[in-house]
């Protein structure tokens, strides 16, 4: 009986990764978003065809997971393949939005406070 969320051949997931059971990068969390840098190349295995057609725009690595219908683990060990040939960027969406300095909060606090 198939279970969801499993992929029925271990070996497709072996050929896939080149063996490899992890990523040896730790840039890809669930919600890192990655985006194309470049166009597919000839010769590129279908599913790194696929991410770099699906992450044209932004695109979280749980959503390529299931897009491509591979466990995460997989997806990152895809991702990390692509990232570190220049095809993708990635990064952690919190990254993008730093807080301001708590001094500065506070003031605008105080100010909102006067009016």
């Amino acid at each position: 009986m198939s279970r969801p969320g499993r992929d029925d051949s271990p070996d497709r997931l072996y050929t896939l990764t080149g063996g490899r059971s992890r990523s040896d990068s730790d840039a890809f969390d669930l919600v890192t978003l990655v985006v194309t840098e470049s166009d597919p190349a000839p010769g590129m295995q279908s599913e790194h065809v696929a991410i770099l057609r699906m992450c044209r725009f932004p695109t979280a690595v749980v959503e390529i997971a299931a897009e491509l219908g591979l466990p995460v683990t997989v997806a990152r060990i895809l991702l990390a393949d692509l990232h570190a040939t220049g095809a993708i960027s990635a990064r952690h969406p919190r990254s993008a939005h730093r807080l301001p300095d708590s001094d500065i909060l506070e003031q605008v606090l105080v100010g909102l406070r006067n009016l």
